[in-house]
Protein backbone atom coordinates (compact mmCIF):
# COMPACT_ATOMS: atom_id res chain seq x y z
CA UNK A 1 0.00 0.00 0.00
CA UNK A 2 2.89 2.22 0.94
CA UNK A 3 4.42 1.86 -2.82
CA UNK A 4 1.42 1.98 -4.40
CA UNK A 5 0.51 5.50 -2.45
CA UNK A 6 4.14 6.46 -3.31
CA UNK A 7 3.76 6.08 -6.97
CA UNK A 8 0.27 7.85 -6.81
CA UNK A 9 2.15 11.11 -5.32
CA UNK A 10 5.09 10.59 -8.07
CA UNK A 11 2.55 10.87 -11.20
CA UNK A 12 0.32 13.59 -9.46
CA UNK A 13 3.95 15.68 -8.71
CA UNK A 14 4.94 14.93 -12.55
CA UNK A 15 1.65 16.27 -14.13
CA UNK A 16 1.43 18.68 -12.11
CA UNK A 17 5.37 20.25 -13.34
CA UNK A 18 3.85 19.52 -17.25
CA UNK A 19 1.16 21.22 -16.52
CA UNK A 20 2.76 24.39 -15.11
CA UNK A 21 5.47 24.20 -17.59
CA UNK A 22 2.53 24.46 -20.36
CA UNK A 23 1.25 27.28 -19.01
CA UNK A 24 4.68 29.04 -18.36
CA UNK A 25 5.85 28.26 -22.22
CA UNK A 26 2.12 27.31 -24.04
CA UNK A 27 2.74 23.85 -26.60
CA UNK A 28 5.68 23.25 -28.18
CA UNK A 29 5.92 25.03 -31.84
CA UNK A 30 5.89 23.48 -34.98
CA UNK A 31 9.42 23.19 -36.97
CA UNK A 32 10.11 22.66 -40.63
CA UNK A 33 12.91 20.12 -39.88
CA UNK A 34 10.16 17.74 -37.00
CA UNK A 35 6.69 19.00 -38.42
CA UNK A 36 6.49 19.98 -41.95
CA UNK A 37 9.15 18.71 -44.21
CA UNK A 38 7.74 14.56 -43.66
CA UNK A 39 4.25 16.01 -44.69
CA UNK A 40 5.95 18.37 -47.78
CA UNK A 41 8.57 15.23 -48.78
CA UNK A 42 6.11 13.09 -48.89
CA UNK A 43 2.57 14.48 -51.04
CA UNK A 44 4.43 17.28 -52.64
CA UNK A 45 8.36 17.25 -53.56
CA UNK A 46 7.88 13.63 -56.10
CA UNK A 47 5.94 16.85 -58.52
CA UNK A 48 8.07 19.45 -57.41
CA UNK A 49 11.70 18.65 -57.75
CA UNK A 50 13.97 19.17 -61.35
CA UNK A 51 12.18 18.07 -64.29
CA UNK A 52 9.14 16.82 -62.85
CA UNK A 53 5.88 18.22 -63.60
CA UNK A 54 5.49 20.69 -60.78
CA UNK A 55 6.25 24.72 -61.75
CA UNK A 56 8.52 24.97 -58.95
CA UNK A 57 10.56 23.05 -56.41
CA UNK A 58 9.76 22.19 -52.90
CA UNK A 59 12.88 20.44 -51.48
CA UNK A 60 14.34 22.74 -48.91
CA UNK A 61 13.00 25.19 -46.33
CA UNK A 62 13.90 27.48 -48.26
CA UNK A 63 11.59 26.61 -51.22
CA UNK A 64 8.72 26.06 -49.12
CA UNK A 65 9.00 29.23 -47.11
CA UNK A 66 9.50 30.88 -50.80
CA UNK A 67 5.90 29.23 -51.96
CA UNK A 68 4.17 29.04 -48.60
CA UNK A 69 1.56 31.69 -49.46
CA UNK A 70 0.43 29.52 -52.43
CA UNK A 71 0.98 26.58 -50.37
CA UNK A 72 -1.02 27.79 -47.65
CA UNK A 73 -4.27 28.88 -50.07
CA UNK A 74 -3.90 25.50 -52.23
CA UNK A 75 -3.80 22.85 -49.49
CA UNK A 76 -7.09 24.83 -47.55
CA UNK A 77 -8.81 24.69 -51.00
CA UNK A 78 -7.88 21.23 -51.50
CA UNK A 79 -6.29 21.77 -55.49
CA UNK A 80 -3.37 20.83 -54.33
CA UNK A 81 -1.54 17.82 -53.78
CA UNK A 82 -3.75 17.09 -56.48
CA UNK A 83 -6.01 13.54 -55.67
CA UNK A 84 -9.37 13.86 -57.34
CA UNK A 85 -10.27 10.20 -55.38
CA UNK A 86 -12.00 10.60 -52.19
CA UNK A 87 -10.10 8.76 -49.42
CA UNK A 88 -13.31 7.85 -47.27
CA UNK A 89 -14.80 6.27 -50.25
CA UNK A 90 -11.79 3.58 -51.56
CA UNK A 91 -7.58 3.43 -50.23
CA UNK A 92 -5.54 3.63 -53.61
CA UNK A 93 -1.68 2.75 -53.11
CA UNK A 94 0.30 6.10 -53.81
CA UNK A 95 -2.32 8.26 -52.13
CA UNK A 96 -0.98 11.88 -51.77
CA UNK A 97 -4.22 13.01 -49.93
CA UNK A 98 -3.62 15.88 -46.64
CA UNK A 99 -5.59 14.98 -43.32
CA UNK A 100 -7.58 17.65 -41.93
CA UNK A 101 -4.53 17.50 -38.91
CA UNK A 102 -1.93 18.24 -41.45
CA UNK A 103 -3.45 20.72 -43.50
CA UNK A 104 -3.73 22.71 -40.42
CA UNK A 105 -0.37 22.34 -39.13
CA UNK A 106 1.11 23.73 -42.66
CA UNK A 107 -1.37 26.95 -41.97
CA UNK A 108 -0.42 26.96 -37.94
CA UNK A 109 3.39 26.82 -38.90
CA UNK A 110 3.38 29.67 -41.84
CA UNK A 111 0.98 31.81 -38.67
CA UNK A 112 3.86 31.23 -36.13
CA UNK A 113 6.49 32.92 -39.03
CA UNK A 114 7.71 29.46 -40.10
CA UNK A 115 10.39 27.93 -37.72
CA UNK A 116 13.14 26.01 -39.17
CA UNK A 117 13.91 24.12 -36.13
CA UNK A 118 17.09 22.86 -35.23
CA UNK A 119 19.33 22.57 -38.62
CA UNK A 120 21.23 19.56 -36.84
CA UNK A 121 17.93 17.65 -37.28
CA UNK A 122 17.05 19.05 -40.85
CA UNK A 123 15.95 15.75 -42.67
CA UNK A 124 17.66 14.58 -46.04
CA UNK A 125 16.14 15.70 -49.11
CA UNK A 126 14.32 12.57 -50.91
CA UNK A 127 16.14 10.99 -53.43
CA UNK A 128 13.96 10.51 -56.52
CA UNK A 129 15.02 8.22 -59.91
CA UNK A 130 16.06 10.57 -62.51
CA UNK A 131 13.91 10.37 -65.47
CA UNK A 132 11.21 7.66 -64.40
CA UNK A 133 9.49 7.06 -61.41
CA UNK A 134 10.94 3.30 -61.56
CA UNK A 135 14.90 3.90 -61.35
CA UNK A 136 17.05 3.12 -63.88
CA UNK A 137 15.79 1.75 -67.48
CA UNK A 138 17.29 -1.74 -69.05
CA UNK A 139 17.16 0.68 -72.40
CA UNK A 140 15.34 3.71 -73.62
CA UNK A 141 13.53 4.43 -76.72
CA UNK A 142 13.08 7.36 -78.35
CA UNK A 143 10.88 8.69 -81.08
CA UNK A 144 12.71 8.94 -84.36
CA UNK A 145 12.67 12.34 -85.06
CA UNK A 146 11.44 15.45 -82.79
CA UNK A 147 7.45 15.71 -83.86
CA UNK A 148 6.78 19.66 -84.96
CA UNK A 149 4.24 21.48 -83.62
CA UNK A 150 3.29 24.73 -85.16
CA UNK A 151 2.23 27.97 -83.15
CA UNK A 152 -1.29 28.05 -85.08
CA UNK A 153 -3.68 26.96 -81.58
CA UNK A 154 -4.74 23.58 -83.60
CA UNK A 155 -4.96 20.38 -81.55
CA UNK A 156 -3.14 17.41 -83.32
CA UNK A 157 -3.83 13.73 -83.46
CA UNK A 158 -1.86 11.05 -84.75
CA UNK A 159 -0.65 7.99 -84.69
CA UNK A 160 3.24 7.23 -84.70
CA UNK A 161 4.86 3.76 -84.53
CA UNK A 162 8.42 3.22 -83.03
CA UNK A 163 10.78 0.29 -83.79
CA UNK A 164 12.39 -1.46 -81.52
CA UNK A 165 15.18 -3.87 -82.50
CA UNK A 166 17.45 -6.18 -80.29
CA UNK A 167 19.38 -9.04 -80.68
CA UNK A 168 17.56 -11.70 -78.87
CA UNK A 169 14.11 -11.80 -77.54
CA UNK A 170 12.94 -10.60 -74.12
CA UNK A 171 10.73 -10.01 -71.69
CA UNK A 172 9.73 -7.01 -70.52
CA UNK A 173 8.07 -5.84 -67.03
CA UNK A 174 6.98 -2.24 -67.65
CA UNK A 175 7.12 0.22 -70.34
CA UNK A 176 7.19 4.04 -69.00
CA UNK A 177 5.94 6.67 -71.50
CA UNK A 178 7.87 9.83 -70.58
CA UNK A 179 6.48 12.84 -72.65
CA UNK A 180 8.81 15.39 -73.96
CA UNK A 181 6.78 18.36 -73.99
CA UNK A 182 4.39 17.83 -71.43
CA UNK A 183 2.52 21.25 -71.66
CA UNK A 184 0.91 20.23 -74.85
CA UNK A 185 1.14 16.06 -74.53
CA UNK A 186 -2.34 15.81 -73.51
CA UNK A 187 -2.83 12.14 -74.16
CA UNK A 188 -0.58 8.87 -75.51
CA UNK A 189 -1.81 5.18 -75.75
CA UNK A 190 0.91 2.69 -76.80
CA UNK A 191 0.58 -0.59 -78.34
CA UNK A 192 2.99 -3.45 -78.37
CA UNK A 193 3.43 -4.85 -81.93
CA UNK A 194 5.93 -8.11 -81.80
CA UNK A 195 6.91 -9.69 -85.26
CA UNK A 196 8.02 -12.90 -86.43
CA UNK A 197 11.59 -12.60 -88.01
CA UNK A 198 10.65 -14.54 -91.13
CA UNK A 199 7.58 -12.33 -91.83
CA UNK A 200 8.74 -8.97 -91.55
CA UNK A 201 12.21 -8.09 -93.12
CA UNK A 202 11.96 -3.91 -92.38
CA UNK A 203 10.31 -2.83 -89.44
CA UNK A 204 11.58 0.72 -90.49
CA UNK A 205 9.54 0.74 -94.00
CA UNK A 206 6.79 3.12 -94.50
CA UNK A 207 5.33 6.46 -92.89
CA UNK A 208 7.04 7.32 -89.25
CA UNK A 209 3.64 9.09 -88.34
CA UNK A 210 0.11 10.14 -89.39
CA UNK A 211 -2.36 12.45 -89.22
CA UNK A 212 -6.04 10.69 -87.82
CA UNK A 213 -7.92 13.86 -88.48
CA UNK A 214 -7.63 12.89 -91.99
CA UNK A 215 -6.69 8.95 -92.11
CA UNK A 216 -9.44 6.03 -90.31
CA UNK A 217 -6.96 3.22 -88.98
CA UNK A 218 -7.14 1.19 -91.84
CA UNK A 219 -5.17 3.98 -94.16
CA UNK A 220 -2.95 5.01 -91.38
CA UNK A 221 -1.89 1.25 -91.08
CA UNK A 222 -1.22 1.22 -94.46
CA UNK A 223 0.88 4.22 -94.57
CA UNK A 224 3.41 3.14 -91.69
CA UNK A 225 3.54 -0.66 -93.10
CA UNK A 226 2.46 -2.48 -89.75
CA UNK A 227 1.44 -5.54 -92.10
CA UNK A 228 3.91 -8.25 -92.33
CA UNK A 229 5.53 -8.71 -95.62
CA UNK A 230 2.68 -11.10 -96.67
CA UNK A 231 -0.35 -8.76 -95.81
CA UNK A 232 -1.01 -10.15 -92.37
CA UNK A 233 -1.00 -8.35 -89.26
CA UNK A 234 0.87 -9.33 -86.30
CA UNK A 235 0.06 -9.98 -82.69
CA UNK A 236 -0.70 -6.60 -81.05
CA UNK A 237 -0.70 -6.47 -77.26
CA UNK A 238 -3.27 -2.86 -76.19
CA UNK A 239 -2.21 -0.03 -73.81
CA UNK A 240 1.02 -1.48 -72.58
CA UNK A 241 2.24 2.04 -71.68
CA UNK A 242 -0.70 5.40 -71.53
CA UNK A 243 -0.26 8.80 -70.99
CA UNK A 244 -2.86 11.22 -69.62
CA UNK A 245 -2.55 14.60 -67.82
CA UNK A 246 -1.92 13.80 -63.74
CA UNK A 247 -1.25 9.79 -64.81
CA UNK A 248 1.59 7.89 -62.73
CA UNK A 249 2.66 4.41 -64.31
CA UNK A 250 1.76 1.25 -62.54
CA UNK A 251 4.19 -1.50 -61.75
CA UNK A 252 2.52 -4.74 -60.67
CA UNK A 253 3.98 -7.39 -58.86
CA UNK A 254 6.55 -9.41 -60.74
CA UNK A 255 3.89 -12.43 -61.48
CA UNK A 256 1.28 -10.31 -62.66
CA UNK A 257 2.79 -7.64 -65.17
CA UNK A 258 4.78 -7.66 -68.14
CA UNK A 259 5.18 -8.57 -72.22
CA UNK A 260 6.86 -10.18 -74.57
CA UNK A 261 9.11 -8.52 -76.56
CA UNK A 262 10.72 -10.24 -79.98
CA UNK A 263 13.57 -8.99 -81.37
CA UNK A 264 11.32 -7.02 -84.35
CA UNK A 265 8.69 -4.87 -82.55
CA UNK A 266 6.95 -1.69 -82.48
CA UNK A 267 5.53 0.64 -80.07
CA UNK A 268 2.28 1.87 -81.88
CA UNK A 269 1.66 5.16 -80.56
CA UNK A 270 -2.54 5.38 -81.18
CA UNK A 271 -4.08 8.29 -80.44
CA UNK A 272 -2.02 11.02 -79.74
CA UNK A 273 -3.49 14.31 -78.77
CA UNK A 274 -1.21 17.11 -78.81
CA UNK A 275 -2.80 20.55 -77.44
CA UNK A 276 -3.04 23.86 -79.20
CA UNK A 277 0.29 25.97 -79.31
CA UNK A 278 0.59 29.63 -80.20
CA UNK A 279 4.24 29.46 -80.99
CA UNK A 280 5.91 26.53 -82.99
CA UNK A 281 7.50 23.65 -80.55
CA UNK A 282 8.16 20.30 -80.82
CA UNK A 283 7.91 16.91 -79.45
CA UNK A 284 10.62 14.42 -78.12
CA UNK A 285 9.11 11.67 -75.89
CA UNK A 286 10.88 8.70 -74.98
CA UNK A 287 10.05 5.50 -73.70
CA UNK A 288 11.98 3.64 -70.50
CA UNK A 289 12.01 0.04 -70.87
CA UNK A 290 12.41 -2.31 -67.70
CA UNK A 291 13.02 -6.28 -68.36
CA UNK A 292 11.84 -9.19 -66.36
CA UNK A 293 13.56 -12.45 -65.89
CA UNK A 294 10.41 -14.06 -67.48
CA UNK A 295 6.87 -14.15 -68.70
CA UNK A 296 4.43 -12.75 -66.20
CA UNK A 297 2.51 -15.96 -65.04
CA UNK A 298 -0.86 -13.79 -65.05
CA UNK A 299 -0.88 -11.45 -67.78
CA UNK A 300 -3.65 -8.81 -66.97
CA UNK A 301 -6.81 -7.87 -68.78
CA UNK A 302 -8.53 -4.67 -69.99
CA UNK A 303 -12.09 -3.87 -69.99
CA UNK A 304 -13.41 -0.16 -71.11
CA UNK A 305 -17.04 0.48 -70.00
CA UNK A 306 -18.67 3.56 -71.88
CA UNK A 307 -17.14 5.52 -75.36
CA UNK A 308 -15.75 2.85 -77.38
CA UNK A 309 -16.11 0.55 -74.67
CA UNK A 310 -18.61 -2.96 -74.24
CA UNK A 311 -21.16 -1.13 -72.52
CA UNK A 312 -23.50 1.48 -73.89
CA UNK A 313 -24.21 4.72 -72.14
CA UNK A 314 -27.98 5.56 -71.14
CA UNK A 315 -29.07 8.25 -71.52
CA UNK A 316 -26.81 8.58 -74.49
CA UNK A 317 -23.90 10.92 -74.13
CA UNK A 318 -25.63 14.07 -75.21
CA UNK A 319 -25.35 17.27 -72.27
CA UNK A 320 -27.57 19.83 -74.00
CA UNK A 321 -26.42 23.66 -73.41
CA UNK A 322 -26.84 25.19 -69.67
CA UNK A 323 -27.94 21.73 -68.23
CA UNK A 324 -26.20 18.97 -65.79
CA UNK A 325 -27.18 15.82 -66.76
CA UNK A 326 -26.10 12.50 -65.64
CA UNK A 327 -25.43 8.86 -66.88
CA UNK A 328 -24.79 5.46 -66.61
CA UNK A 329 -22.87 1.93 -67.79
CA UNK A 330 -23.21 -0.62 -66.41
CA UNK A 331 -21.95 -4.94 -67.58
CA UNK A 332 -22.54 -7.70 -66.16
CA UNK A 333 -18.81 -9.85 -65.21
CA UNK A 334 -19.37 -13.38 -66.63
CA UNK A 335 -16.21 -14.76 -64.58
CA UNK A 336 -14.61 -14.05 -60.76
CA UNK A 337 -12.38 -11.69 -61.23
CA UNK A 338 -9.48 -9.74 -59.26
CA UNK A 339 -9.56 -5.62 -60.43
CA UNK A 340 -6.36 -4.34 -60.05
CA UNK A 341 -6.77 -0.64 -61.18
CA UNK A 342 -8.98 1.45 -62.84
CA UNK A 343 -8.86 5.03 -65.40
CA UNK A 344 -12.27 6.92 -65.01
CA UNK A 345 -12.00 9.69 -67.95
CA UNK A 346 -14.59 12.33 -69.03
CA UNK A 347 -13.22 15.66 -70.28
CA UNK A 348 -14.21 18.97 -69.39
CA UNK A 349 -17.50 19.32 -69.13
CA UNK A 350 -16.79 16.49 -65.99
CA UNK A 351 -18.72 17.32 -62.84
CA UNK A 352 -18.68 14.36 -61.02
CA UNK A 353 -17.81 10.00 -60.62
CA UNK A 354 -18.21 7.33 -59.38
CA UNK A 355 -18.19 3.54 -60.00
CA UNK A 356 -19.17 0.38 -57.86
CA UNK A 357 -20.23 -3.37 -58.30
CA UNK A 358 -23.80 -4.75 -57.24
CA UNK A 359 -22.50 -8.48 -56.41
CA UNK A 360 -25.63 -11.76 -56.89
CA UNK A 361 -25.85 -11.57 -53.04
CA UNK A 362 -26.82 -7.81 -53.18
CA UNK A 363 -23.66 -6.69 -51.80
CA UNK A 364 -21.76 -3.45 -52.74
CA UNK A 365 -18.78 -3.34 -53.72
CA UNK A 366 -17.19 0.19 -53.96
CA UNK A 367 -15.08 0.95 -56.80
CA UNK A 368 -13.88 4.65 -56.78
CA UNK A 369 -15.64 8.25 -56.03
CA UNK A 370 -14.36 11.33 -57.73
CA UNK A 371 -16.96 13.90 -56.13
CA UNK A 372 -15.04 16.66 -57.97
CA UNK A 373 -14.12 15.85 -60.99
CA UNK A 374 -10.91 17.57 -62.90
CA UNK A 375 -10.03 16.75 -66.25
CA UNK A 376 -6.42 18.04 -65.50
CA UNK A 377 -5.74 15.50 -63.04
CA UNK A 378 -6.34 12.06 -64.12
CA UNK A 379 -4.82 8.97 -62.74
CA UNK A 380 -4.38 5.28 -62.99
CA UNK A 381 -5.67 4.33 -59.63
CA UNK A 382 -4.51 1.03 -57.93
CA UNK A 383 -5.82 -0.80 -55.47
CA UNK A 384 -4.25 -1.94 -52.23
CA UNK A 385 -5.28 -5.25 -52.91
CA UNK A 386 -7.42 -6.66 -55.42
CA UNK A 387 -10.95 -6.04 -55.62
CA UNK A 388 -12.59 -9.33 -55.77
CA UNK A 389 -15.92 -9.22 -57.71
CA UNK A 390 -17.74 -12.56 -58.19
CA UNK A 391 -19.12 -13.26 -61.47
CA UNK A 392 -22.20 -12.02 -62.42
CA UNK A 393 -21.52 -9.34 -60.42
CA UNK A 394 -22.88 -5.95 -62.20
CA UNK A 395 -20.45 -3.13 -62.77
CA UNK A 396 -21.80 0.36 -62.83
CA UNK A 397 -20.34 3.89 -63.61
CA UNK A 398 -22.11 7.10 -62.87
CA UNK A 399 -21.47 9.96 -64.10
CA UNK A 400 -22.26 13.68 -64.15
CA UNK A 401 -21.54 16.47 -66.64
CA UNK A 402 -21.82 20.21 -65.82
CA UNK A 403 -22.75 22.30 -69.43
CA UNK A 404 -23.22 25.70 -67.98
CA UNK A 405 -21.60 29.38 -67.39
CA UNK A 406 -20.97 28.02 -63.91
CA UNK A 407 -18.21 25.23 -64.71
CA UNK A 408 -15.01 26.72 -65.27
CA UNK A 409 -13.58 24.67 -68.02
CA UNK A 410 -16.77 24.83 -70.23
CA UNK A 411 -14.64 25.16 -73.85
CA UNK A 412 -17.85 27.48 -75.16
CA UNK A 413 -18.94 30.82 -73.78
CA UNK A 414 -21.80 31.00 -74.29
CA UNK A 415 -22.55 27.26 -73.50
CA UNK A 416 -23.62 24.48 -76.94
CA UNK A 417 -24.50 21.11 -76.54
CA UNK A 418 -21.42 18.52 -76.46
CA UNK A 419 -22.17 15.16 -77.27
CA UNK A 420 -19.98 11.99 -77.70
CA UNK A 421 -18.77 12.13 -81.46
CA UNK A 422 -17.95 8.51 -82.55
CA UNK A 423 -15.32 7.99 -79.88
CA UNK A 424 -13.16 11.53 -81.17
CA UNK A 425 -10.65 12.10 -78.06
CA UNK A 426 -10.95 15.72 -78.85
CA UNK A 427 -11.26 17.53 -75.69
CA UNK A 428 -14.43 19.73 -77.07
CA UNK A 429 -16.46 16.29 -77.08
CA UNK A 430 -17.06 14.52 -74.41
CA UNK A 431 -16.05 10.87 -73.19
CA UNK A 432 -17.39 8.79 -70.43
CA UNK A 433 -15.13 5.46 -69.63
CA UNK A 434 -14.20 3.16 -66.26
CA UNK A 435 -10.92 1.61 -67.89
CA UNK A 436 -10.15 -1.39 -65.51
CA UNK A 437 -7.26 -3.79 -65.52
CA UNK A 438 -8.15 -7.36 -63.94
CA UNK A 439 -6.85 -11.40 -63.61
CA UNK A 440 -8.82 -14.26 -63.15
CA UNK A 441 -9.33 -14.38 -59.49
CA UNK A 442 -6.70 -17.52 -57.75
CA UNK A 443 -7.37 -18.20 -53.83
CA UNK A 444 -5.69 -15.57 -51.48
CA UNK A 445 -6.41 -12.24 -54.23
CA UNK A 446 -8.06 -11.06 -51.08
CA UNK A 447 -4.88 -9.85 -48.87
CA UNK A 448 -2.26 -9.73 -52.67
CA UNK A 449 -0.48 -6.52 -52.25
CA UNK A 450 -0.52 -4.97 -55.34
CA UNK A 451 2.87 -2.75 -54.78
CA UNK A 452 5.19 -4.32 -57.26
CA UNK A 453 8.21 -1.30 -56.19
Amino acid sequence: MKRLHYLLLLATAVVLQCCSHSRTEGPRALTFNDSIAPIIFRNCSPCHRPGAAGPFNLLTYDDVKRHASTIRLTVRNRSMPPWPADPEYVHFLEEKWLSDQEIEAISSWIEADMPEGDPAYAPAIPAFPEGSVYGKPDLIVRMQAAFPLPGDNKDRFMMMKIPIELPQDTFIRAIELVPGNRKLTHHINGHLIVYDDKKKKDIRSGEYYIDTEVSDKREAYKALDLANDDGSYPLLTPSVSNYLPGLEPVLYPEDIGGYRLKKKSVLLLDNIHYGPSPIDTSDLSHFNLFFAPRPPRRPPRDFILGTSGISPIVPPLVVPKNQITRHTTRYTVPEKISLLSVNPHMHLLGKSFKAYALTPSGDTLLIIHIPRWDFRWQYVYTFRHPLVIPAGSTLIAEGEFDNTEHNPLNPFNPPRTISERDGSMRTTDEMFQLIGTFVPYESGDETRNLSGR
